[in-house]
């Protein structure tokens, strides 16, 4: 795994971290869940902005998102806050499964693109 896509990971953990925060802020009204959200929510976009200098803008993002998305599910899970299906763990499956698919596609649009022909394949 490059540099990139371990910043980008470690961003999307910060994602999870800050969402879970948020939400245990309670609207602002305590503090160290807000303070919390600020640091995680600064180191998170300074994470994926850093990633996106390697890593195409829709795959990053969606590879973001989705990542922080599953673990905030499975953290909030994983403290009773929200319950669990068969269905949910189908469909969070599902997310992980396209997040692995962007990866591999990433890849030899990377290489193609440092071919030195200026062009990148896309899609």
């Amino acid at each position: 795994m490059t540099r990139a896509w371990a910043i980008l990971l470690g961003s999307a953990v910060l994602e999870a971290v800050w969402a879970n925060a948020l939400s245990a802020s309670e609207g602002f009204t305590r503090l160290w869940p807000s303070v919390l959200f600020v640091v995680a929510t600064v180191l998170s976009t300074v994470g994926l902005a850093i990633a996106m200098k390697s890593i195409p803008t829709g795959t990053a993002y969606a590879v973001w998102t989705s990542v922080g998305t599953v673990l905030t599910v499975a953290y909030s899970v994983s403290t009773g806050a929200e319950e669990i299906s068969w269905v949910k763990v189908l469909l969070l499956v599902g997310i992980v499964g396209c997040v692995v698919g962007l990866k591999i596609l990433d890849a030899p649009a990377r290489q193609a693109g440092s071919s030195g022909s200026g062009s990148a394949v896309v899609g």
